[in-house]
């Protein structure tokens, strides 16, 4: 018996221009996640939403702004910077 090698198909390459829309989207959702980790960070740390009932809940409050800064300011940067279109 011999074997037989399937063949090969070729994967598409994605349409640049969908492939732009997903980039922003995804770029848009950090910016709207990162905006409400902020607003809920506050929230718990001014009390108004208790996770624990103790001191802890500031803690977790900061915690919960500094990663939602971070996802709101800095991983758009870094997202952009990793999908810019290489100059020809």
């Amino acid at each position: 018996m011999t074997e037989q090698t399937p063949p090969s198909v070729p994967i598409p390459a994605p349409v640049p221009d969908k492939l732009a829309r997903l980039r922003f989207f995804v770029i848009g959702l950090f910016r709207l996640i990162g905006g409400l980790l902020v607003l809920a960070g506050f929230a718990v740390i001014s009390g108004g939403l208790a996770i624990t009932g103790t001191d802890q809940d500031r803690v977790i409050g900061v915690i919960l702004v500094l990663f939602g800064v971070f996802e709101f300011a800095i991983m758009p940067l870094i997202l952009a910077r990793r999908w810019r279109t290489p100059r020809a």
